[in-house]
């Protein structure tokens, strides 16, 4: 199937993916008087009195804002807010498809950190979480980091944390199968914008000792004047051999390799030159850093891509709808370091030791189990 084709097809023939269904029937007066005034005045006070009923007697307790400026949209980039609506709009299918979350799309026709920042903190209100979509980097650190501070309710950038939490889950059955350890394991994360800063976050909270960042111009190294404020505080935390040079420097004699980056900027040589059983993340959509094919070929003992057409795809779907139900479930205000770490043991536990193998280090994306056990892990944390 041409899915380019036959997509554009069925979006013009849906004209949106998402509608608005009542859960209650408008056939009489005395549904109207239920539903609207006078009756609606009943709730509207309860929850003028403690809004924390906001959550009992509105769809705030089962409802987020999927919400984007269009500047970071799948692989295609800076295409606007209008332009970024499909993908919104599917994003907030899946919300739907596998947490029963009801997701609205909003999208920001403004990239001022000030402006996004207020317009968000002034909805927030109507809803029970903001799953952040597709915000570049740097700011999109700084309206999240700003949100977290002005809202009560959670906050959670996606790129980042979604992407962090599955690449956890998938390292921490890939080093099982390799016969390796989190906090021996010497690790390189290709990639210093939203989703290699939040990776590297994850993998230090989770254990890992041993982790260098490579950006375009380098790795990255404390006291490098050229780096950003988020570059750097991670820079105190990684690199502890003070490594400088190109991705190939790092790659030499690493145990794993994390991708987050550009498309075919890894070569064979670059896998060989790695330690031995070698795991290769490479997640650049939708060509990535190394084709599987000639990683494997390189020596590469387990490969995982962005994907669906290959084994072990690290898709955010395996997260986001359950870190959303349990917070909802929870009437969480805020979803927690301890919240993502519990979300990826809870994926990694889904593959028994018997069904682990290179090929089969995550469950699929279409797992009815996943959601709720993500959404179990997160509840858990919250209480």
């Amino acid at each position: 199937m041409d899915y380019m084709k036959e997509s554009l097809r069925l979006h013009e023939q849906w004209k949106g993916k998402l509608s608005i269904v009542p859960k209650m029937p408008i056939e009489s007066k005395q549904d109207l008087s239920l539903a609207y005034t006078p009756g609606v005045a009943a709730p509207c006070l309860e929850i003028e009195k403690d809004i924390d009923k906001s959550y009992t007697l509105t769809g705030k307790c089962n409802t987020i804002a999927v919400i984007s400026d269009g500047t970071a949209v799948l692989g295609l980039g800076n295409i606007g807010p209008e332009a970024s609506m499909p993908v919104m709009e599917g994003k907030c299918v899946l919300f739907k498809a596998f947490g029963n979350v009801d997701a609205v799309p909003l999208c920001i026709k403004s990239t001022d950190v000030d402006e996004i920042v207020k317009a968000i903190s002034l909805i927030a209100p109507s809803f029970g979480g903001i799953n952040l979509e597709d915000f570049s980097a740097p700011h999109c650190f700084e309206v999240e980091r700003r949100l977290k501070e002005l809202c009560d309710i959670p906050i959670f950038h996606d790129d980042q944390h979604g992407t962090a939490i599955v690449v956890l889950a998938a390292l921490k059955n890939a080093l099982k199968l390799a016969h390796k350890t989190l906090d021996s394991a010497r690790i390189v994360v290709c990639g210093a914008g939203a989703a290699g800063l939040a990776i590297s976050r994850i993998l230090l909270d989770a254990g890992a000792k041993d982790l260098t960042i490579v950006r375009k111009e380098g790795v990255i190294c404390r006291g490098d004047p050229t780096i950003d404020i988020y570059q750097a505080e991670l820079a105190q935390r990684t690199n502890h051999r003070l490594m400088t040079g190109e991705l190939k420097n790092a790659m030499c004699d690493a145990d794993v390799f994390i991708g987050v980056s550009a498309p075919k900027i890894v070569s064979k040589d670059m896998i060989r030159s790695m330690a031995s059983s070698p795991i290769v993340f490479a997640m650049a959509n939708p060509i990535s850093e190394i084709s599987p094919e000639d990683a494997i070929e390189a020596g590469a003992f387990i490969v995982g891509t962005g994907r669906s057409d290959y084994p072990n795809q690290i898709n955010n779907v395996l997260a986001f709808p359950g870190i959303f139900r349990g917070a909802l479930d929870a009437h969480a205000k805020a979803i927690t370091e301890s919240m993502k770490l519990a979300a990826a043991d809870a994926i990694a536990s889904l593959v028994t030791a018997n069904e682990l193998s290179p090929a089969y280090i995550l469950p699929s994306p279409l797992d009815p189990r996943v959601a709720s056990a993500v959404a179990q892990a997160v509840k858990n944390q919250a209480k």
